[in-house]
């Protein structure tokens, strides 16, 4: 039998699970070549595709060290309802950030309206499913939804997540409609607190850093998903000055290894600073796991049970196990749930 340790599990505080169908197939020249292809794959999801893709996905997830995960979605009611199957399947903690939608993207996503998009979450809070508001983006939702849609979150107590400041063209587009960066859109429109996680925030600049400090909001850093997509580098040196609190997530799950994303996210932090333990042992750990629970709402998610006898760790004195396992260890140290 091998010898085993406990230790925290991880949470996946950003995932698009049916993205993980695309891997290989879908490169495109940019991230809005890719995109293209991404939506397509959308188009044809279904309630019965949904409950078996995100159950094996979910699966993945569980086997390399993810006990809970936010599944970011906006394939529609029904499908959402099959998410929710399917993590409960799987054995992952599930939280749903249900997306509004009003514009762009392909029409399945799209409500009529953003009191059609709240009715949407509540008849999911009614099935007692765990939900978060999740407007997609200044692009996908005009200044009006985003107004009402963290209106609710506030008086509602739900977490709020959306993606801001990936790509140079989506502020752009940003200034031109609104004469505001997205996340300086963020917090003048009331979508910025300490519930609120923006995801990616690849190319903000000082000033919308200084506003997810000053509000006590999140970023959650995706970064196989951002190298993949060229979206960019996390400021992570500039995000740790602040303080600035940071979780990870898989996003398109082009890969699914928490350890990969946190050995990233440190790698960056290298790069940018020109040393080493940028982030220390426990405060990758705390990314991994504490702070996206957090992020989700979750007060609790699972453990996972640790190979010491794997290759890996192979001559590692137990007091450095963690830190060995964030710097050179994958998925597959985790002995996999029965």
């Amino acid at each position: 039998m091998a010898r085993v340790v406990t230790l925290p599990g991880f949470v996946n505080t950003h995932s698009h699970a049916f993205q993980r169908a695309l891997r290989g197939r879908a490169a495109g020249g940019d991230f809005w070549a890719w995109r293209d292809g991404m939506l397509a794959e959308a188009e044809h999801q279904t309630a019965d595709t949904v409950r078996a893709l995100y159950e094996r996905v979910y699966r993945e997830m569980r086997a390399a060290g993810f006990t809970a995960v936010g599944e970011f979605h906006y394939l529609g009611l029904e499908t959402a309802h099959a998410a929710a199957e399917a993590a409960d399947a799987a054995g992952i903690a599930f939280v749903c950030l249900h997306v509004a939608y009003a514009r762009g993207g392909v029409e399945r996503m799209r409500q009529p309206s953003v009191a059609a998009y709240l009715d949407e979450v509540e008849q999911l809070r009614g099935r007692g499913i765990a939900v978060g508001l999740a407007p997609h983006s200044v692009r996908a939702c005009p200044r009006d939804w985003l107004v009402d849609v963290g209106r609710y979150a506030a008086a509602e107590r739900l977490v709020l997540h959306v993606h801001a400041c990936e790509q140079p063209r989506e502020i752009e587009e940003c200034l031109t409609e609104h004469g505001r960066r997205p996340i300086e859109l963020l917090a003048d429109v009331g979508c910025l607190g300490p519930l609120t996680t923006v995801v990616h925030a690849t190319h903000a600049d000082g000033a919308e850093l200084d506003l997810l400090r000053d509000s006590g909001s999140s970023i959650c850093a995706c970064p196989t998903t951002e190298a993949d997509l060229g979206d960019g580098f996390i400021p992570a040196i500039r995000v740790l000055h602040r303080g600035i609190p940071l979780c990870i997530g898989s996003d398109s799950n082009v890969r699914i290894d928490p350890f990969e994303e946190l050995r990233e996210l440190e790698g960056i932090a290298r790069r940018q600073d020109g040393r080493r333990g940028v982030f220390d042992t426990d405060t990758l750990w705390a990314i991994g796991g504490a702070n996206g629970a957090r992020a989700l709402g979750l007060e609790s998610w699972g453990e996972i049970d640790v190979d010491l006898d794997h290759r890996s760790l192979d001559g590692v004195a137990p007091e450095h196990v963690r830190a060995a396992l964030v710097a050179g260890c994958g998925g597959d140290v985790v002995v996999s749930p029965s």
